[in-house]
């Protein structure tokens, strides 16, 4: 559709709009947001992909906190936003839209802005010794000033009452390389009567590095963002630059693109495959699991040098190409990786314990992921057909026929059935991608000119679920704001609601179905 379509299906006549890169903007009265938003996400089924704040206090007075919508079909992302001077208050739309949460606390964490009627008011990611009254994402908080420690009361976790109930504290530390979050369980006997993770322990301060790092080094810092994601990470990263500084991406660039992050998808769905029958006591699948990803990235570091697909990327396409010997060589290791893989999966299908374990385990309810916003497998796994691949085209994905694996049963075992789909979803994109991989040119040369006080979404599906990047320029044509929505910000919320009525026993196998990057929340 043209954007005075969008307009013309999605807003009110009345209202008055900007086009800013691929967003369509309109400014909206604080008193009048929350319908806003209701009549976007409830009667035209539009999904709400992030909230971000910005401090335009120097340049519009002001600062601005703008909702994102997207459009399942279109490029074209729809943002109401409201202004926000002479107080720090904004409404909150949670108790109505509850995937708002975690973003208006973040907002109030970073900027200073509080949502007011929100229902369980408490900052968030900050260590508990930050100052109260200082808010690291205002223009004016310096980055390398190290502020005055404070010492503000422990975080209260949610207490549950009731007979022969009792708590189990799990972290932050864990056994093993998995990274810190602390875990309260409130259980009775062995049963879940609750769980309250509390994260933020691998919180680096990235969205204000993005503020104060050279135009390359932002590239960088994207690709740590979580990771084990840096490909498709950076890659929404430069999708939004590239659409701010109207950038051409050569098709084939588009292609490698698609190659690059498949098999990123890959290599951690293999992984994930084995770590969750390894929780099963099974471990045949734990050994073959982390084995065959381990071809995966030998084959990354074959084609760019790099185990975790770094430094590929760069605004304009790709830096690293495919010869025909190493396509070839490509298509070759795939192939065997799928009949080994193929082996794998007929030995655990066979496995009644198996089976058992995983099916009926941390079933998560369909409405439970509506209400907070779940994304990508967990999402799937309920026949919530949502793909950025799909829904948000980029790259090459639109001349692929990329086909969504899904589940119905929301279990352990749903979440790793569409892993197994995935699987070989991403070898026959792969091989497609390379049969139909043009000649020509792998990037183009970029001005590092963006537009003034522009805005833009950049928008990829990661193999945990789709990435978001929100980026604003200032009046110099600078970026300004970098905001950043792992898949795993709202599918935490989610894991809470999965595990209750399940045994302590349990919870790492639920956890690891899920498999939350703690870096990609915290940032």
């Amino acid at each position: 559709m043209t954007d005075q379509n969008i307009i013309n299906k999605y807003l009110n006549k009345k209202i008055r709009t900007e086009k800013s890169a691929n967003l369509i903007l309109f400014q909206v009265e604080k008193n009048a947001i929350l319908s806003q938003c209701l009549e976007l996400s409830n009667n035209q089924n539009l999904q709400l992909k992030t909230i971000n704040a910005t401090d335009e206090r120097s340049e519009n007075g002001c600062f601005k906190i703008f909702y994102i919508f997207g459009i399942p079909g279109e490029n074209v992302f729809l943002a109401p936003y409201i202004r926000i001077e002479k107080t720090y208050e904004f409404p909150s739309i949670t108790p109505f839209i509850h995937q708002a949460s975690f973003y208006e606390l973040e907002i109030y964490t970073f900027f200073g802005l509080k949502p007011i009627g929100h229902p369980l008011f408490h900052p968030v990611l900050l260590h508990e010794n930050w100052p109260s009254d200082i808010f690291p994402l205002r223009k004016d908080f310096a980055y390398n000033k190290r502020p005055r420690e404070a010492k503000n009361p422990p975080y209260e976790f949610q207490i549950v009452k009731g007979e022969g109930i009792y708590e189990i504290p799990v972290g932050p530390v864990h056994a093993g390389i998995i990274e810190p979050g602390h875990f309260r369980f409130s259980v009775a006997g062995e049963e879940i009567v609750s769980l309250e993770p509390m994260l933020g322990y691998t919180h680096k301060g990235s969205e204000k590095l993005f503020e104060v790092l050279s135009f390359n080094d932002k590239l960088k810092l994207s690709e740590r963002i979580s990771g084990d994601t840096s490909f498709t990470h950076s890659l929404a990263y430069c999708q939004a630059i590239e659409t701010l500084g109207n950038t051409p991406v050569p098709s084939r660039a588009k292609y490698l693109r698609v190659i690059y992050s498949e098999l990123e998808r890959l290599a951690n769905h293999l992984n994930d495959i084995g770590f969750i029958i390894n929780d099963t006591a099974f471990s045949f699948g734990g050994s073959n699991g982390p084995r065959l990803k381990e071809e995966v990235m030998q084959l990354c570091e074959m084609l760019t040098g790099s185990r975790f697909l770094r430094g590929v990327n760069t605004i304009g396409g790709v830096t690293k190409d495919i010869p025909n010997e190493k396509k070839v060589r490509l298509e070759e290791k795939l192939r065997k990786i799928r009949k080994d893989f193929e082996a794998v999966i007929e030995v655990i299908d066979d496995s009644e314990s198996v089976q058992n374990r995983l099916k009926g385990t941390g079933t998560l309810g369909k409405q439970v992921a509506i209400d907070h916003g779940v994304v990508g497998v967990a999402a799937r796994a309920i026949g919530l057909m949502n793909d950025a691949r799909i829904d948000y085209p980029y790259a090459s994905y639109e001349n692929l026929e990329v086909k969504i694996s899904h589940q119905t049963a929301g279990d352990v075992h749903a979440r790793f059935y569409v892993r197994i789909s995935e699987v070989y979803t991403s070898i026959d994109i792969i091989t497609k991608a390379l049969n139909k991989l043009p000649q020509g040119a792998i990037n183009s040369k970029s001005t590092n000119k963006l537009q003034k006080n522009a805005y833009a979404v950049g928008i990829t599906e990661g193999w945990r679920g789709d990435i978001v990047y929100f980026i604003t320029t200032d009046n110099k044509g600078e970026i300004a704001r970098v905001g950043v929505r792992d898949a795993s910000i709202p599918n935490w919320s989610a894991v809470p609601h999965a595990v209750v009525g399940n045994i302590v026993p349990d919870f790492p196998l639920i956890n690891k179905s899920f498999n939350l990057s703690y870096s990609g929340f915290d940032r």
